[in-house]
């Protein structure tokens, strides 16, 4: 058999792979600091305690990451509890303390927090189209609360090791049921990195926000930091 080499039809080729590429490009729906606001739902001590897809202290150090993440860049937050008067208990006080003058929505009983008027309208006033959300337990505040928010135009993005749930199996179908409904997941550091774009933004206050977080982060910082000093010797 002879096989030809057609130019035109080669060049028709590779200029479909690059328009794939490009598309595949321009379809990478980014995180952007100027449009992007955080939301905490029911992060309260009673529901702390039915988490138990994670390790509570990786989990709680992963919220409050989420928490400074939130603060480096300067990111719009709501806060919202459900029943807080009951036993779902209040919101985490380290995690509250954090934003002393972000909205702060108590739900009286809605279980899904975009069904609160007031939450919403604390979200509308964002003005952000971006919502990076996280919260317990995973299959019911989160889940319900993204793909409302999803249905009502925006870009939902939840923090997978901010969020809990009562066991492994549970959190995969939750992730599998946001993913079908158009939701990204991501983690923590997934979601500081997409934000800032750039090390030089700020390599130490980026440096000091992983490092604060992840100790495996800060030795590695340490033994760079000792090796350029001995290097100035």
């Amino acid at each position: 058999m002879r096989v030809t080499f057609n130019f035109a039809t080669a060049l028709v080729g590779l200029l479909s792979i690059a328009s794939y590429a490009s598309a595949a490009i321009e379809d990478y729906n980014r995180l952007n600091i100027s449009d992007a606001a955080v939301l905490f739902i029911d992060h309260q001590v009673g529901l702390f305690n039915l988490v138990q897809d994670t390790n509570p202290d990786s989990f709680k150090n992963t919220i409050l990451a989420v928490g400074d993440t939130a603060k480096f860049f300067d990111l719009k937050v709501v806060l919202t509890t459900s029943r807080e008067d009951g036993p779902n208990g209040p919101m985490m006080p380290e995690l509250k303390a954090k934003f002393p003058n972000a909205p702060y929505v108590a739900r009286p009983g809605q279980i899904n927090a975009w069904d609160d008027p007031e939450f919403v309208k604390a979200v509308e006033a964002t003005g952000k189209k971006q919502l990076i959300i996280s919260g317990i337990v995973t299959d019911v505040c989160v889940t319900f609360v993204s793909l409302s928010a999803k249905a009502a135009g925006y870009d939902v993005f939840v923090v997978t090791d901010a969020s809990g749930t009562f066991n492994e199996a549970i959190r995969d179908a939750s992730w599998s049921r946001m993913e079908a409904g158009g939701i990204q997941l991501m983690n923590w550091f997934a979601v500081a990195c997409e934000l800032a774009r750039d090390w030089r933004m700020d390599l130490e206050g980026l440096a000091n926000l992983f490092g604060s977080h992840m100790p495996n982060y800060k030795a590695l910082m340490d033994g760079y930091n000792g090796a350029v000093a001995s290097a100035k010797k």
